[in-house]
């Protein structure tokens, strides 16, 4: 396996772990109070309110427009704000580095390229059709919530009950999820396996938006023309089927900044990541080091100013947990 796609998949695996681990803890610390606060107790992990992207869009907005940072999930915002910031400044590595579901995305591709021996591209015209749905998705939630929804509005969302306990609510749609719903899955997961990345690459409105955040960043793929040997192999083996091999910068908010293009170049120095006129480019190492630094400086920031713990007390999770099927 080439280095740069041995180190991502190694950070990549890292990140889903944790996933996993803040996942087996929240379910303990909302069983706990599910029991009627009894036996062992659990602490709850901020880290799961990452989960809650329409929610961090809206106390975004609400950070923006009030100043303040929202009391009862904080993490949500801190999460959100970050991503946009790895973007803008390291491509949209989220979605290939860090994203838990495009980890699993990918692992399926790679099944089900290593089941039926290749996997299969949609006819163009169909594909970049298909392509405008996520960012048709996000447009729906930026005129809902960052257009339409005023501050009163916000604010009666922000301190209600349903928000308080949305990520318990989260927890009960994966545990109990309905025929539909893994009807949907399965599907997705099947379409995975047959055309790689199918949800990242056409549904994700998440996607969508840090692709758009990465657009004005200046680090981007580039083609040192008087190398390039024009061979295609970075085009041939883009997990994003972008024309890597044409023109001197990528500047699609599809690329996803895995370095696959770079890995597969035969000829040394012709594919760099990069700012203009760098010639050489940004390690694959040093790369990996911006995305994993700004993603610590993010979270590593809301922590020490206090802005990562939500607000609510043991008594108030006591009180709602046990009302959570019931809150709509």
């Amino acid at each position: 396996m080439q280095k740069a796609r041995l180190f991502r998949h190694l950070v990549q695996g890292g990140f889903f772990a944790t996933c996993v681990f803040l996942g087996v803890q929240f379910y303990l610390f909302v069983r706990y109070f599910e029991m009627g606060a009894q036996g062992d107790a659990y602490l709850r992990p901020p880290g799961v309110e990452g989960f809650l992207p329409v929610g961090a869009l809206a106390g975004l907005k609400y950070w923006v427009l009030s100043g303040r940072l929202d009391p009862v999930h904080p993490a949500a915002v801190v999460l959100l704000v970050t991503f946009l910031g790895i973007s803008l400044l390291a491509r949209r590595s989220f979605c290939s580095w860090i994203c838990p579901v495009g980890t699993l995305s990918e692992l399926v591709w790679r099944l089900g390229k290593w089941g039926f021996g290749r996997t299969w591209r949609l006819w163009r015209w169909l594909d970049v059709a298909l392509r405008f749905a996520k960012y048709a998705l996000l447009l729906f939630f930026v005129k809902l919530i960052l257009i339409d929804m005023p501050l009163f509005a916000l604010q009666g969302f922000l301190a209600s009950p349903y928000w308080a306990i949305s990520d318990v609510k989260m927890l009960h749609f994966f545990l109990d999820m309905s025929p539909t719903a893994l009807a949907v899955i399965g599907g997705l997961a099947a379409l995975s396996a047959l055309y790689p990345n199918f949800w990242c690459r056409y549904l994700c409105p998440y996607g969508a938006l840090v692709g758009l955040a990465a657009l004005p960043g200046p680090l981007k793929i580039r083609r040192q023309a008087e190398r390039c040997s024009g061979c295609g192999s970075c085009g041939r083996n883009c997990p994003s089927r972008l024309p890597v091999h044409v023109g001197k910068a990528m500047h699609s908010p599809e690329c996803t900044g895995c370095l696959t293009c770079v890995d597969s170049c035969p000829e040394p120095g012709a594919l760099v990541m990069g700012l203009p006129g760098m010639k050489n480019g940004v390690g694959r190492t040093a790369f990996a080091l911006l995305v994993l630094g700004l993603f610590a400086l993010g979270v590593g920031t809301a922590m020490l100013s206090g802005h990562w713990q939500s607000s609510l007390s043991h008594q108030d999770y006591q009180r709602l947990i046990p009302l959570a099927g019931r809150l709509r």
